[in-house]
């Protein structure tokens, strides 16, 4: 073996040598991802044949058993590989024979693993991508997983907007999506490359949140030390806050103050320090609710939402119901050690009944607790959860006895009455409605445009 053929193989990572048959002997991978990605754990990868492992790898066209048969290296050569999970694999390898007394005994085959945008298929797939990884995100556009019209509308507007700097203000419900949709601007921009810093505002003790976001000076307060904000780690990349309104009207003035200007002074310190950052907040209540009830500051809410996403409710989207179930089966067909087929008609059916008040993490949640409960390859009734598979029989019976609203529509559909009836008395002049109401013209416009009334 000629050394000046193994200058280049600083630039691979993951090492595998074989006997002459193929069979391995030896790895050594710099990242054991890959072979979760194969499902396969480190000890039942030693013995086996190199093709065992890829549903596309066969003795003609793997490397491996190339330079076997011909006893020539072949170098840098690109293969993409489908694991027995369906997950697909894109290596680099360069590849070479081992020799005893001029007769071939094995190889060795140096290897690099890349994970491209193209290539994600699952979450875990997409957390190992290196860059990604590195800048604190799990999600792209890629994992919004629709054929619903209105997040088909998202997904666009998320293109669009990664392309500018503007603050992006998500409402929607728990579990309805909100990280994922700003990790996607993030990696959508030319920030992607920078950090994606995420806090709930919501988990801090009130106390700390001012520290948390603009960072300490030794010497300020008993125990504080030199800090850097969360402001300062997003510098260059995304700060993402989610919970908004859990912020208290003090710290909602110097956090407007902070993305005003760009511009931050930790607490204690003498020193203006700038900040580049794109802000993206989110929150679980209507903004314009919180304005008008005082707790989120007007001005606040009109520098946060230069740009608006509101997400729709699961119950609101039930036709990708199917496809988020073929996806949650994907993720969990590779992370746990069971084979699910799909799931019995019934159950489709009484998904698609079912409210869903967690929104899309419940329904992810209740596949996990399928696939703990499910004894064939297919989920059936029984496997899921109870308080889903009862509320089938429950809003049968309520229909058919009662033909009783949900407390949430009866609600809605007596406001829209009121502000119907309303707007008829004043000859439909907002500001004299609101008045009427109590309620802000802005909130008044708000409803207007839900309940289509303008």
């Amino acid at each position: 073996m000629n050394l000046e053929n193994f200058k280049h193989l600083s630039d691979f990572d993951d090492i595998l040598i074989t006997d002459e048959k193929g069979m391995i002997l030896f790895y050594d991978l710099a990242d054991l991802k890959v072979l979760s990605e194969m499902g396969v754990r480190p000890e039942e990868f030693m013995g086996k044949h190199i093709t065992s492992f890829y549903k596309n790898l066969t003795n003609q066209n793997s490397t491996i058993m190339n330079v076997l048969k011909n006893g020539k290296a072949i170098c840098n050569v690109k293969q993409e590989l489908v694991t027995k999970n369906g997950n697909l694999l894109v290596s680099v390898n360069s590849t070479y024979p081992i020799e005893e007394n001029d007769k071939i005994i094995g190889a060795i085959e140096f290897s690099k693993h890349f994970y491209t945008k193209e290539d994600i298929h699952s979450l875990n797939n997409f957390a190992c991508h290196k860059v990604f990884r590195k800048n604190n995100t799990i999600y792209t556009i890629d994992n919004i997983i629709t054929v619903n019209a209105n997040m088909e509308t998202v997904k666009n507007r998320i293109r669009k907007i990664a392309k500018t700097d503007s603050t992006v203000l998500i409402f929607g419900q728990t579990g309805t999506g909100k990280e994922m949709v700003a990790q996607s601007i993030h990696n959508e921009s030319d920030r992607f490359g920078g950090p994606f810093i995420s806090l709930n505002c919501g988990a801090i003790p009130p106390n700390l949140l001012e520290s948390t976001l603009f960072g300490t000076v030794k010497g300020s307060f008993t125990g504080a030390v030199d800090m850097p904000g969360l402001f300062e780690q997003a510098d260059g990349g995304t700060l993402f806050l989610d919970e908004i309104n859990s912020l208290d009207y003090y710290l909602q003035v110097k956090l407007l103050k902070a993305i005003e200007e760009k511009m931050i002074r930790r607490i204690g310190g003498n020193k203006n320090i700038t900040v580049n950052i794109r802000v993206i907040s989110a929150t679980n209540e209507d903004p314009d609710t919180l304005v008008a009830e005082k707790k989120l500051r007007e001005d606040l809410y009109y520098r946060l939402g230069v740009v608006q996403i509101d997400l729709p409710r699961l119950n609101e989207r039930k036709e990708d119901i199917a496809v988020l179930l073929k996806n949650f089966i994907d993720f969990y067909n590779t992370h746990m050690d069971l084979f699910i087929k799909g799931v019995e008609p019934e159950v489709l059916e009484c998904f698609k009944k079912y409210h869903w008040p967690g929104n899309i993490r419940e329904l992810k949640n209740a596949v996990e607790t399928a696939y703990n409960n499910a004894l064939t390859d297919m989920i059936t009734i029984e496997d899921i959860p109870k308080r889903i598979r009862e509320y089938q029989g429950t809003t049968k019976m309520v229909q058919r006895e009662t033909k009783i609203q949900s407390l949430k529509d009866a609600v809605e559909n007596y406001e829209k009455e009121i502000i119907a009836k309303e707007l008829k008395r004043t000859n439909g002049k907002l500001t004299e409605a609101a008045k009427g109401l109590g309620i802000s013209k802005q909130l008044l416009r708000y409803k207007l445009d839900k309940y289509q009334l303008s």
